[in-house]
């Protein structure tokens, strides 16, 4: 008997393997051909060619846990880290239990996308201008096809418009159509999550539309930086200055990294000054305002600011719900049930992207296990992003502002009186105490003087079904969950 031979088994197909490591790098690939499957049906076939498909199995590390998926660039790479390596982790984690983590890095046999050949793309990344077949995507050497840099989802059509963003949707429209802006370089504020760098990649798209054989320089600045960084290194800055200033439409993301670096600052401000002569578009976005930009020279905060700077405001409970109500439509007909939706856009107030992250995890986390989607299931799996949201309110500031919203004294919250003028209010308020802090039912009757859990139970489910059949306690109940969460 050789010595292989106690090391023989059969894969998941019942097909014989000559030795275990190969049997499980088959069971491995059979594993992630299910959830290359999965994620095919969730992202849908475009997202899924353009950045699942690329994706090669690695090794299981079985000592740490720690699988490894490679894929050919490191833009492809950075992308899936950032927009589907949590999907990846819960799916390995759910189909087999070795895996602790996911590790997503760059085939060490690929060269990186900066080394492609320049035929098709330019040194950013970008289409060349003399081939308008390539307005949308490029062929490198490898074969390995890629966006500009642009992600197909995010366009205007896919951009939900609310009070707080309609200003800086409108004007990044504006930037996009055939007739020329009144205003450049339009300057997109808003803190984390909130939707700017949704309307760069909608005016890149648009006015590729518009333009198809344009130009279109998108990047951050921080890559901006390490661009011309490594262009100063390798003699390469005349190179550099003509292909920046030989873009249509320059589109920079995260301004506020463009900090230190006096050379690099300089030179952009050159561009933007060169640009603006020839009456090109320019885009910038940031968290903060220009003025309130470190690090960044006067000269370069005047050219920033010179245009229109649009303000996003943080969404509000309406423009959540909507938001992620026009995020359902890709998972039809799996049925999200509306106190889910109610529950997400209520708690998850920092962001729009961790609001749209958390449905995405749960409804992966339903598919992938079979359970249907539900409010326990949501508040066992997105602890995280819950804990991470919830605003500190306290049964005081509840009753103090149903009081204030019902006209009633303060006192009226742990009196006796059974005036419904008074009662339901106080029922109100209950309910809200139930639903917005983590206090339990004895001890939400012991605020409101001293009365038994059962009273505040009775409340809770009273107003629970109130909502559903009563239009005007629904209203009332939602403009007080506004006011006590903005």
């Amino acid at each position: 008997m050789g010595p292989q031979a106690g090391r023989v088994r059969k894969d998941k197909n019942g097909d014989r393997v000559e030795n275990i490591e190969e049997s499980e790098a088959l069971d491995l690939a059979a594993d992630w051909a299910d959830i290359s499957q999965g994620l095919r049906k969730d992202l849908g076939h475009q997202l899924h060619q353009q950045w699942i498909k690329p994706i090669q199995l690695g090794k299981l590390d079985k000592a740490t846990g720690t699988l490894e998926l490679f894929l050919p660039s490191e833009f492809l790479a950075n992308w899936v880290r950032k927009n589907y390596l949590d999907r990846l982790s819960l799916a390995w984690k759910i189909i087999r239990g070795g895996v602790r983590q996911v590790d997503v890095k760059v085939h060490p046999g690929r060269r990186r996308m900066s080394d492609i050949s320049l035929k098709s793309q330019d040194h950013f990344g970008n289409v060349a201008a003399n081939d308008p077949s390539l307005a949308m995507e490029s062929i490198g050497d490898d074969g390995f096809t890629s966006s500009v840099g642009l992600d197909p989802t995010q366009t205007f059509a896919a951009f939900v418009t609310g009070t707080g963003n309609v200003l800086a949707k409108n004007a990044a429209e504006r930037m996009a159509q055939a007739e020329k802006p009144q205003f450049s370089p339009l300057y997109l504020k808003a803190a984390t999550g909130q939707g700017k760098t949704h309307l760069l990649h909608a005016i890149g798209h648009q006015y590729l539309r518009t333009f198809p054989r344009a130009r279109i320089f998108y990047c951050s600045a921080e890559r901006f930086m390490v661009e011309f960084v490594q262009a100063l290194k390798s003699n390469e800055m005349i190179e550099f200055k003509g292909r920046l200033r030989g873009f249509d439409l320059l589109l920079v993301d995260d301004i506020q990294f463009i900090i230190g670096k006096a050379s690099a600052q300089e030179e952009l401000l050159y561009t933007i000054d060169a640009l603006l002569a020839e009456g090109k578009r320019l885009v910038f976005a940031a968290d903060r305002a220009p003025q309130a930009l470190d690090g960044v020279e006067p000269r370069l905060l005047s050219r920033l600011s010179m245009g229109l700077v649009a303000d996003i405001q943080p969404a509000d409970i309406e423009l959540r719900r909507a938001i992620l109500e026009s995020k359902l439509t890709k998972f039809a007909p799996l049925a999200v049930p509306e106190d889910v939706i109610d529950f997400l856009a209520r708690t998850v107030s920092r962001n729009v992207r961790e609001l749209v992250g958390g449905l995405n995890k749960l409804i992966a986390y339903a598919q992938l296990t079979g359970q249907e989607v539900s409010l326990q299931l949501a508040e066992e799996q997105l602890t995280d992003i819950l804990s991470a949201n919830r605003k500190r309110i306290t049964i005081d500031e509840i009753q103090r502002t149903v009081c204030q919203f019902y006209r009633i004294d303060r006192a009226e919250m742990s009196s006796k009186r059974r005036a419904r003028a008074v009662v339901r209010p106080r029922q109100v308020a209950m309910y809200l105490s139930k639903v917005l802090t983590p206090r339990s039912y004895p001890e939400i009757g012991r605020k409101f003087g001293g009365r038994d859990h059962s009273t505040v139970i009775h409340a809770v489910r009273l107003i629970e079904d109130l909502r559903t059949r009563d239009a005007d306690m629904d209203g009332d109940v939602r403009s007080l969950l506004r006011q006590l969460e903005s």
